[in-house]
């Protein structure tokens, strides 16, 4: 059985995207993350983004993909991404900006011991992503 202490941590979360150098324009020049890697593959492209705390992992084939589509109520599925600012207000304005699609303003989060405000958008490819303000001092795992 493994114990808590085998956990290194959060490392990363794959997604399919359209278009690498859009998705690269989004997640990297919008809401700050990093490319770290990008590189062919047999079948199209392959990207890793820091985000901080953990890395995206985005696969761009070579004949493109479908838009996203939610995963409705009631259905298992990925809901959304979510990437923390110490506050989602200047990131909401230069989404705005931009041209991108704004789901939800900023509001009151409904978890208050996690988070503190989140907004919702969405990628260029559908993908919903939760802008967030922490909570200070929740709780977190211990070492």
């Amino acid at each position: 059985m493994m114990t808590n202490n085998d956990l290194v941590g959060f490392e990363h979360i794959g997604m399919t995207v359209a278009d690498l150098d859009r998705t690269v324009a989004f997640y990297c020049d919008l809401l700050g993350l990093e490319l770290v890697l990008r590189k062919p593959q047999a079948t199209g492209e392959l990207g890793f983004f820091d985000a901080g705390g953990g890395m995206l992992e985005v696969i761009a084939p070579s004949d493109g993909a479908a838009r996203a589509e939610d995963v409705p109520n009631g259905r298992s599925g990925m809901r959304h991404l979510t990437l923390s600012y110490t506050s989602i207000n200047a990131v909401l304005d230069r989404l705005r900006d931009a041209g991108v699609e704004i789901i939800e303003e900023a509001r009151e989060a409904y978890n208050q011991e996690m988070l503190q405000r989140v907004a919702f958008v969405r990628d260029p490819d559908g993908i919903i992503v939760e802008l967030a303000e922490r909570t200070p001092g929740r709780p977190t795992r211990q070492a």
